[in-house]
């Protein structure tokens, strides 16, 4: 079973509705299952046997799959059913534009703002990074890194803004997944993300912008290899009993 995850895995769902449905809570476990590594990248969905774990039919693990195809997690071939998306190639830089161009908006929300509190909350979550960073737990600095870029968003207060946002913490999950030497994360935390608060704190919206597109071309200079920069590597160790059964009286 996928250990907790940062809080964007689910948010898709958990906006949509105040009381989830079965539907949403298979859509959940299945992002988790890929946020994780559980499922892998270009690995097929095996219905059956998913539908078995979480004590499910075929039917609404079917409705939650074709969800995770709208966002471009998960990708149907005709006579072939579902599988893991991967991500490579241009599709790396693709990600990061989308990234830049929801970030960027909600960085000049933030600086335009400037409320103390809202800024309180972004500090804590770059220094919750910081301090995973000086470890070797590659995982833990990963979901360290895509929760600050979660709060950054969700700092903006639009919920369309944060159910894009927790759609392409997926999608950059799935990026470092299908790079061909394996899940890596950097070690060292960029000057960048001090640049970004400075900005934010001082209500310089564009330097805050500036600050987001440098970091996302040396993410993207290095899952294409173009980049020498000390990473941390981890091994994504295959689970038998990915799933467990979902608790009917949770759903509707």
């Amino acid at each position: 079973m996928p250990r907790d995850l940062p809080r964007s895995v689910g948010r898709a769902s958990v906006l949509r509705v105040p009381r989830l449905s079965t539907v949403d809570l298979i859509a959940i476990e299945l992002r988790k299952a890929i946020f994780s590594g559980a499922l892998a990248v270009g690995s097929s969905l095996g219905e059956v046997e998913i539908a078995a774990q979480l004590g499910v039919s075929r039917s609404p693990l079917r409705e939650a799959a074709q969800r995770l195809v709208q966002e471009g997690i998960l990708v149907a071939v005709p006579g072939r059913g579902m599988s893991v998306a991967v991500i490579e190639g241009d599709q790396i830089a693709d990600v990061y534009e989308m990234r830049l161009a929801i970030e960027a908006q909600a960085a000049r929300r933030v600086a335009r703002g400037a409320d103390p509190q809202v800024l309180t909350r972004i500090t804590r979550a770059y220094e919750d990074l910081v301090a995973v960073s000086d470890g070797d737990d590659a995982r833990a600095i990963g979901d360290a890194d895509l929760e600050f870029h979660q709060v950054l968003v969700d700092a903006a207060g639009s919920e369309r803004m944060t159910r894009a946002m927790a759609t392409l913490v997926m999608q950059t999950r799935i990026v470092s997944f299908s790079v061909p030497d394996g899940y890596s994360v950097r070690r060292s935390v960029s000057s960048t993300y001090r640049a970004l608060l400075d900005a934010l704190a001082s209500g310089d919206a564009d330097s805050a912008a500036d600050a987001l597109e440098k970091q996302f071309s040396d993410a993207v200079s290095r899952l294409r290899g173009d980049a020498d920069v000390d990473t941390v590597e981890v091994d994504v160790e295959e689970e038998g009993q990915v799933f467990q059964p979902i608790d009917p009286t949770v759903a509707d």
